[in-house]
């Protein structure tokens, strides 16, 4: 089954939102420039709202090591999310799971990627948009994933309840990663977006496993 992760979460009733339509993770943004930034004592509060079984998961863009230490003595997240430039041994000194992004587009090597991340739980494939980290709604040609890639792919931009079923019989990702495309507002989630969002991937996976 695809699992589900909705990022940029914001409010404690998106949670509540995420949770009770069976997502199985959802992201907090630790990026300042980010329309979806949450600081350390607000992703604390949403943390504790969280419930049992459902992985929160912290996205950071070039971090300090320092910054992420003090943001983990403080908020517990799951899983570590890179978006940036860093580095495999950046990203593996925190003792958390991590996903290291990858911003695709044609003449990006996702094997050599895989190959030097080899030590995270999967790579996040989002759009490449330039000058920006990610979360820009765009999606990019999913013919440029590989068949080959060694690590799980967690798919990412521009993914809504209209598209999501086609890409993931086109892709078949491990997971499906969605913030924009179900939201009202940046950073403010649309229940019905995300009940929707979520049925869709479920009815697809119904599909394909009969």
């Amino acid at each position: 089954m695809t699992r589900i992760k909705i990022c940029g979460i914001t409010r404690e009733q998106d949670i509540h939102a995420v949770a009770q339509n069976g997502a199985d993770a959802l992201g907090l943004v630790f990026y300042e420039k980010s329309p979806r930034h949450v600081g350390v004592q607000q992703a604390a509060t949403l943390a504790r709202a969280v419930p049992p079984f459902l992985t929160v998961v912290g996205l950071f863009v070039n971090p300090t090591a320092d910054y992420v230490r003090e943001l983990l003595a403080k908020v517990p997240l799951d899983v570590l999310q890179f978006h940036g430039e860093e580095s495999p041994e950046f990203c593996a000194q925190f003792d958390k799971p991590y996903l290291k992004a990858i911003r695709v587009k044609a003449g990006v090597d996702l094997v050599e990627c895989a190959t030097r991340y080899a030590d995270a739980q999967g790579l996040l494939l989002d759009a490449y948009v330039e000058g920006t980290q990610g979360g820009t709604g765009e999606s990019f040609d999913w013919a440029l994933i590989p068949h080959n890639l060694p690590l799980p792919v967690i798919l990412s931009g521009g993914l809504h309840a209209g598209n999501v079923a086609a890409a993931i019989r086109r892709v078949r990702p491990y997971a499906v990663d969605v913030s924009s495309g179900v939201e009202a507002a940046k950073g403010i989630k649309d229940a019905a977006k995300v009940a929707a969002f979520i049925k869709e991937v479920k009815d697809v996976d119904l599909q394909l496993s009969r």
